[in-house]
């Protein structure tokens, strides 16, 4: 049986992105998007409920990210669940953090009304839309490393 582990974000950075490099010099970002939802509550009020998103980008689409995301973008990110662990140094606990590892990335305007501002250019799973919702439909970039270097695993992230 086939399975799917497909995201699916439209939302804004809730700061700028973080841009580290591993030992082996691959570039990964991190970014904190917010997405929000709007149901009427039990006493017929409209409500709004915020909802934040860890993000990891990785190689081209983190410089990418690194030059053209800013707080209060939006941005159009596909890409897959990945839960990693590690041992808090402190308390020796294990801790678990759940994020979405991005594979494609549309700029959608800065904080305006999806009109025009930041502008990617054209490259392989990114590129810029002025409209807003105008997605990109290339095919998604690898998420391999590139031939001749060694596999990222969760020791190589940075933060």
């Amino acid at each position: 049986m086939k399975s799917v582990n497909k995201v699916i974000l439209i939302g804004n950075l809730g700061k700028d992105p973080e841009v580290k490099f591993t030992p082996q010099g691959t570039p990964v970002a991190k970014i904190t998007l917010a997405t929000n939802e709007r149901f009427k509550g039990k006493d017929g009020q409209w409500q709004d409920r915020t909802e934040w998103h860890n993000v990891v980008l990785w190689q081209r689409l983190a410089e990418i990210a690194g030059e053209y995301l800013k707080k209060g973008g939006k941005v159009y990110i596909e890409g897959r669940l990945q839960t990693r662990s590690w041992d808090d140094k402190q308390t020796g606990q294990k801790k678990y953090m759940t994020e979405v590892v991005a594979n494609d990335l549309v700029l959608l305007g800065g904080r305006g009304e999806g009109g025009g501002g930041e502008h990617a250019g054209s490259s392989r799973g990114a590129s810029s839309s002025a409209g807003g919702n105008n997605f990109d439909q290339s095919a998604p970039e690898p998420e391999h490393a590139p031939a001749g270097s060694s596999p990222i695993t969760d020791e190589d992230i940075p933060f």
